[in-house]
């Protein structure tokens, strides 16, 4: 009997040595860490991951049996986990009580076997803390626990016969609509046949506290009604577009749950759904990622919230834990669409599917056409209108101020593309210097006494890695390639210490957003000393049909209208072959690539020009003859474009990324 004791001893022990082995080579093949046969304060312990269902609480209060833990990293979906000691003999402990141990998972009623190594040092390098989704928000606690029983309990899974056509038992939950069914034959609603009763009432007062909090826009006549057991989720989806207008929101009722969003390039972020929450989805996060519920019974969450806190899932080993499901039904509003379509997504976009959506014909085939565009319609004319220019520009734009105030003392920062140097003052702890195309521009810096100096923003002569922060304010979109534009970002990150930040600021396509017009748009000409506006309706003609000094005075805007257009400029004579639209001040655009026109002040003088200004009738031949008109190259940018081209870079991450008064703008960091 001894001897059979001895031989089952045995067989366990190479057992064991077996599976301690295969992880070790499992360890090796997956992540590159190679276990050692000597002791060390570090130890892998194989099954014992929140891939397999063990949680921070469980393997904590096992592994701190044995001596002082410094760190326990649980990796995400990962089967194993690493514990570090104060000691190695605490180590030592540890590995001589748990290698080979069955014990049971306290969350899932099952049993495992642990299988330990050593480890000489663990390097795991956290994933990057993600943003949510442009145009996604999470409000915490929009109801009360009062509210969301009430809300729970006007949804009458067994009986309202009225509506009983328009519930369904799907495979991964149970649904239930409101207002309109949804047909998931088709993706679709049936417009014209709403369901009878509308929707309960409880939810209109929700809907009209959203509506007075700023929440929503439009009130929602849709409801979907989704309750998940725990396993239950459901695929990851964009809502139809042609069935619904742009802002989805969701309330979630009875339990937490971790939503995952994907985007078409493959990016991934989970977002924790704390219970009484409300998601709003909007915009790129409404039409352009997916979002779905894994179906799964625990949750990978942040360990020190517990699943109570909005935001986004990283993947901090040291933070990680398991959280177990409970049965979850979420309330989704949403307001059907009348009308197909036109979102600037057409790869999502089944309105648009199969059509040929409008393009801007390319006018530049090359860098030479591209730098000989610019010289004339951008560096030319800014070292023309340069003292007017300068004069238009003195009030800075409070949250490009509020950036360089948040700056560290004694920060080194550029500004690229500094213009008069409106903001090389704002922050007199900061060591700034800026830098410019148009010496003109620079000179007015000098006369300010601030340290600026010429130099094209796709090669600027500072040191690699030298500055805390820069800010390039509307400055790219006067550059005519998507390459050359992509380079003045790369050249922005290229000046940044790892850590350092940069704000952009570039001219928006949509000068209306969010149903506000932008100040661009609102302005009025209201001082008495100011020009009509003269609008001959020459908005989409190219630029070679037009001349800017002839008599009909083409594209003359008045000059309070002229003075408020964006920073940076243009040209005064055409280019050959050029296509390009110009612009009719205090409109909407209608092309991404067009010229804006600057009218110089009548009378005003050059840079080094002496001598009294003559005063003429604003649109009198006199006055035209003084104010000549000049034309700037910009390239407007469309929602999620400067996002898109940022994230290209793989040097950079986004830290921010707004719409500001008719500008898209982004803070990024250099990783």
């Amino acid at each position: 009997k001894t001897s059979e004791d001895h031989l089952k001893v045995h067989k366990m022990k190479k057992k064991i040595l077996r599976k301690q082995v295969r992880a070790q080579h499992t360890l090796m093949r997956h992540e590159g860490i190679e276990c050692i046969s000597h002791a060390t304060q570090s130890l892998v312990i194989a099954n014992a991951g929140l891939g397999n269902g063990m949680s921070r609480h469980q393997l904590l209060r096992i592994v701190e049996e044995y001596g002082l833990v410094e760190t326990l990293l649980m990796p995400p979906n990962k089967p194993y986990s690493f514990v570090k000691y104060e000691t190695t003999e605490a180590a030592k402990k540890a590995f001589d009580a748990l290698n080979g141990k069955e014990l049971t998972l306290e969350d899932f009623g099952q049993n495992i076997v642990l299988y330990i190594n050593f480890v000489e040092k663990v390097f795991w390098q956290n994933a990057v803390p993600t943003s949510l989704p442009p145009g996604l928000m999470v409000i915490e606690k929009i109801i009360s626990p009062e509210e969301e029983r009430r809300m729970l309990e006007s949804i009458d899974w067994i009986g309202d016969e009225d509506t009983q056509n328009a519930q369904k038992t799907l495979k991964h939950r149970r649904v239930k609509h409101f207002g309109y069914e949804f047909c998931y034959s088709n993706n679709n609603v049936n417009k014209d046949k709403p369901l009878p009763g509308g929707l309960p009432e409880i939810c209109n007062l929700f809907l009209e506290k959203c509506l007075k909090q700023g929440y929503i826009k439009h009130k929602p006549d849709q409801l979907t009604v989704n309750q998940y057991e725990p396993g239950q989720g459901i695929p990851p989806h964009i809502d139809t577009h042609s069935a619904f207008e742009d802002e989805i929101i969701s309330l979630s009722l009875g339990a937490e749950i971790v939503m995952d969003f994907k985007h078409p390039d493959g990016r991934t972020v989970a977002i924790m759904l704390p219970r009484c929450s409300l998601l709003v989805m909007a915009g790129e996060s409404r039409y352009l990622w997916t979002h779905g519920i894994t179906p799964r019974k625990y949750d990978v969450i942040q360990a020190s919230e517990l699943g109570q806190k909005v935001g986004t899932i990283t993947a901090d080993v040291g933070d990680l834990t398991l959280n177990r499901r409970e049965t979850r039904t979420s309330f989704t509003f949403r307001k059907v669409r009348r009308s197909p379509c036109n979102c600037i997504y057409p790869s999502v976009c089944d309105s648009q599917k199969g059509q040929q959506r409008q393009v801007q014909p390319s006018f530049l085939h090359n860098e030479m056409e591209a730098s000989k565009l610019e010289q004339e319609y951008v560096h030319k004319v800014y070292e023309e209108i340069a003292t007017h220019f300068s004069s238009t520009r003195h009030s800075p734009w409070p949250r490009i101020v509020e950036f360089l105030r948040s700056l560290p003392k004694g920060s080194i920062v550029a500004d690229v593309g500094c213009g008069n140097g409106k903001y090389l003052g704002i922050n007199e702890d900061l060591y700034m210097v800026g830098c410019d195309r148009s010496k003109n521009l620079v000179d007015i810096c000098g006369e300010k006494n601030f340290q600026a100096f010429v130099c094209d923003a796709l090669s600027v002569p500072i040191r690699s890695g030298s500055c805390d922060a820069c800010i390039s304010i509307a400055v790219i979109h006067h550059f005519s390639t998507a390459e050359r534009r992509l380079a003045t970002i790369r050249e922005l990150a290229r000046l940044l210490r790892p850590g350092g930040t940069a704000l952009i600021y570039v001219w928006a396509m949509e000068q209306e957003y969010k149903n506000q017009k932008s100040k661009y748009l609102k302005e009025k000409n209201d001082s008495k000393d100011k020009e009509e506006e003269i609008n001959t309706g020459t908005a989409q003609r190219p630029l070679s049909d037009q001349m800017p000094n002839s008599s009909s005075q083409d594209t003359a805007c008045s000059d309070r209208l002229l003075n408020d257009s964006k920073d940076e400029g243009g040209g005064a004579k055409p280019v050959a072959d050029c296509r390009l639209p110009v612009h009719t001040n205090r409109t909407s655009f209608h092309s991404q690539d067009l010229l804006v026109p600057w009218h110089l002040k009548g009378g005003a003088k050059k840079k080094g020009e002496s001598g009294d200004a003559v005063s003429f009738p604003a649109g009198s031949k006199e006055s035209q003859e003084l104010s000549p008109v000049f034309h700037r190259y910009y390239h407007v940018f469309c929602e999620g474009e400067l996002e898109a081209a940022c994230r290209s870079l793989d040097c950079v991450r986004l830290q921010k990324i707004y719409y500001d008064q008719g500008n898209w703008c982004v803070v990024l960091e250099k990783l």
